[in-house]
């Protein structure tokens, strides 16, 4: 899982317990070493440790990618040129790379979404259609090895979808 402060808590902590369930293991990847904290109704959220920083990262290392959403996660993301090349290297490695929420930002900034059929927060809607994705209302959406959901009430579907293509490309 990739993430700084700011992220939706329950995008990042729900998927992340359902896919340590599941018997996969899971790592924060970020571009800090000190601990980020999301965010849910109430405000700031107990933090959770970074395993490995975006910089030390390698696709091989990963089964899958998955960002979770929030504001000012995917925000501050998307403009950080690390993140940005990994997150365009590891689409084109064909392996699953899985956005909720606002998290398509990263996605946009990586440049992966052209032509892609994909969904996100409504917020997101303009942004990926002006990047030339087409955007759709559904829980979860799969184009190619790209899975998208729009919001905290998908986690179930969308950690679903995640194990599912995992299995698929084992």
């Amino acid at each position: 899982m990739l993430a700084t402060n700011g992220y939706e808590d329950s995008e990042l902590k729900q998927t992340m317990q359902i896919l340590v369930d599941a018997g996969h293991i899971v790592h924060i990847v970020s571009p800090s070493n000190e601990p980020i904290a999301g965010m849910d109704s109430a405000g700031w959220t107990e933090p959770v440790p970074v395993d490995i920083l975006i910089n030390e990262a390698t696709v091989d290392a990963y089964d899958a990618l998955v960002l979770p959403g929030g504001v000012l996660n995917p925000d501050q993301l998307r403009v950080n040129a690390s993140v940005t090349d990994f997150v365009t290297e590891f689409t084109a490695s064909g392996k699953p790379v899985a956005a909720i929420c606002h998290a398509p930002w990263v996605l946009i900034n990586a440049g992966v979404v052209h032509g892609k059929k994909l969904t996100s927060y409504p917020s997101v809607k303009a942004d990926l259609e002006n990047a030339g994705a087409v955007w759709v209302d559904e829980s979860v959406v799969v184009d190619g090895n790209i899975i998208t959901s729009r919001n905290p009430d998908d986690i179930p579907a969308f950690a679903q979808t995640v194990m599912d293509q995992l299995k698929e490309s084992e």
